[in-house]
């Protein structure tokens, strides 16, 4: 199939636009290539010390060259989707002992989870989490005794931080090993409407603590389409996971072989055999273009449209906002996984999932097939699942259609025909907005403000039952360099609520919301954020707003607000308490959500 023309543009537009970071990036790892595996390089001593503990490996480390794969793991038992790679650094090593090679795990990288801070003080760490972790892994590759790499992570920050890490140590080959999403619990939906029964009153507490119990319940990851299953589906278009590899569940047989064969695969892939490919090689234009058609395609994460333009940019490739919107208006929605619908990952895994619809969109020519991936050449090998047979594992032909129409559709009949992501430019700034869950009767909104600058200001208006009539919620000083942009997410049950009640509501901030937006319209991650002056800092209460998703705008109609002098916040109360305080040097060099929002420059 030939090319849709506008990914044809849009990737030629990337690559014109990237050349004069693009090349000298790749002129350092061909530099690091050259130099062959470092662990020769280091003296006696030097080795000594890293094999020390090796125990049985130490004499293959020190004497052989059959490979040591470097382990990089967010592992931690505090969090359900984290906590089955528990297990598998023993897996690993077990693993590759039978082919010759070795593992060692090289370090570790925190892991926070956004629904436990969500709303809390903690959530103001969230996104600098991931700098910390792109810092952290490269402080542990930085030993260079490590001939291919393995990434243990799922969640929202945690896989962004590590492909961010990939990308500086781009010369070694790195496969991505997924824990998987806990097996399905209390329906998204059923969690929802205690959730909205709970914030009206209508049931206690403890109603609302069985139900959240009952939806989370056991190993790996939450089972509605937000940030962390959006990072696995990403791991898949851009080849960096093997095929199928995302959405089976944890501590089963097939999940066990698929990480034994990543680890195997990820050492195939060194400088020391015969199929050097490493990430430098896979993550290129193409791999991010294709990354971004699946991010439409799927419905997925807002949170992904700052993670990706800062990932790219670890490896020389500006991506910008505009790029998200053009791909999206020529990339059909075909899940509905919730928030965008009731089925949760397991039940889009088991209609087809990612093979089905990477099968799809590729012979709508609406992908680029012929990308490097972990898996070999081509992303035609996507759409293969992978099967135990008589306990070996092997990739088979996959869906051919899907099994279920109200969770997977073909391109032919979408569930709409864009993607589900707008950018919004105006007068206030540049935002965008994930559209796919909201209706389209509630995609155009002009209204009068209600201006904050606190979520819990909000919390407070709505119980005091004064946020009536239209409005559009705008909640400022929430941007990276005010206080970290923390989710609001908490806002969404309450804005539900109200347009529940037939009140036209939208939000707008210079804060993120989750990766579970929803049916509340909500432009986010306005640029330029308020503490720098930008025209959100200018509104007042009464102010009219046109919040316009369908023609991609966001317009002040109250005229003059641009000669009046922006407001100010008092954020003394967001700088310190729950290690914020050591994170000041990150609030004031973080650059804005639409260059990614990363201390690394951009």
């Amino acid at each position: 199939m030939t090319l849709h023309p506008t990914i044809a543009r849009v990737t030629d537009r990337i690559i014109t636009r990237s050349r004069a970071t693009r090349a000298p990036y790749l002129e350092r790892m061909a530099e690091a290539r050259a130099r062959g595996p470092a662990r020769a390089h280091l003296s006696c001593s030097g080795q000594a010390h890293a094999y020390a503990a090796s125990g049985a490996d130490k004499d293959r480390l020190a004497t052989t060259t059959a490979g040591n794969l470097g382990i990089v793991t967010a592992y931690n038992d505090m969090l359900s989707a984290h906590q089955p790679f528990e297990r598998y650094p023993g897996l690993i090593r077990d693993a590759l002992r039978g082919i010759g090679g070795t593992a060692q795990v090289a370090g570790g990288v925190p892991a926070m989870c956004d629904g436990v801070t969500q709303g809390e003080a903690g959530m103001e760490l969230s996104l600098f989490s991931r700098d910390v972790i792109a810092l952290a892994a490269s402080v542990a590759l930085s030993h260079a005794t490590f001939d291919a790499a393995v990434f243990l992570g799922v969640c929202d920050k945690i896989v962004p931080g590590l492909v961010i890490a990939a990308q500086a140590f781009g010369h070694l080959p790195a496969v991505f090993l997924p824990a998987g999403p806990m097996e399905s619990g209390l329906s998204n939906d059923a969690k929802a409407r205690v959730r909205q029964q709970f914030a009206t009153g209508d049931v206690g507490r403890d109603a609302l603590m069985k139900a959240e119990m009952a939806a989370y319940h056991g190993p790996g990851t939450c089972t509605f389409y937000g940030t962390a299953n959006t990072n696995q589906m990403l791991m898949e278009f851009m080849g960096l996971h093997l095929p199928g590899a995302s959405f089976v569940t944890p501590n089963t047989a097939l999940r066990d072989a698929l990480t034994c064969e990543g680890a195997r695969r990820a050492l195939s892939l060194s400088a020391l055999g015969q199929s050097y490919t490493p990430v430098c090689d896979i993550l290129d234009e193409r791999a991010f273009v294709n990354g971004i058609v699946g991010l439409n395609a799927t419905g997925g994460s807002t949170n992904l449209l700052i993670h990706l333009i800062a990932m790219a940019r670890a490896g020389g490739i500006v991506l910008d906002w505009q790029d998200f919107s053009d791909l999206s208006g020529v990339t059909p929605l075909m899940a509905r996984i919730y928030p965008n619908g009731l089925a949760d990952v397991n039940h889009f895994h088991a209609a087809g999932g990612l093979g089905y619809m990477i099968g799809e969109l590729l012979a709508a020519g609406l992908l680029h097939p012929d990308t490097k991936t972990v898996a070999g050449g081509g992303l035609g090998l996507y759409t293969q699942e992978p099967r135990l047979i008589s306990d070996t594992l092997t990739w088979t032909e996959g869906a051919a259609q899907s099994l279920n129409d109200k969770i997977l559709r073909p391109v032919s009949d979408p569930f709409q025909a864009s993607g589900g992501l707008v950018r919004l430019a105006g007068s206030l700034g540049t935002a965008v907005m994930k559209v796919s869950a909201v209706a389209p009767e509630h995609r155009v909104i002009e209204a009068p403000v209600r201006v904050f600058a606190d979520q819990d200001d909000v919390k407070a208006a709505f119980k005091a039952g004064t946020l009536t009539g239209d409005l559009v919620v705008v909640v400022r000083f929430q941007g990276p360099r005010a206080n970290g942009m923390p989710e609001l997410h908490s806002l969404t049950p309450l804005l539900s609520i109200l347009q529940g009640r037939g009140q036209k509501v939208a939000l707008v901030t210079d804060g993120r919301m989750s990766g579970a937006s929803g049916k509340v319209p909500a432009a986010i991650h306005v640029c330029p954020e308020a503490v720098d002056g930008g025209a959100i800092a200018r509104l007042r209460d009464g102010d009219i707003l046109r919040v316009d998703a369908v023609q991609g705008t966001l317009e002040v109609v109250t005229p003059g607000i641009a000669e009046r002098p922006a407001a100010t916040a008092d954020l003394s109360a967001h700088q310190t308490g729950l290690g914020r305080e050591l994170f000041a040097t990150f609030r004031q060099t973080v650059g804005a959500a639409d260059s990614g929002a990363s201390i690394f420059g951009g």
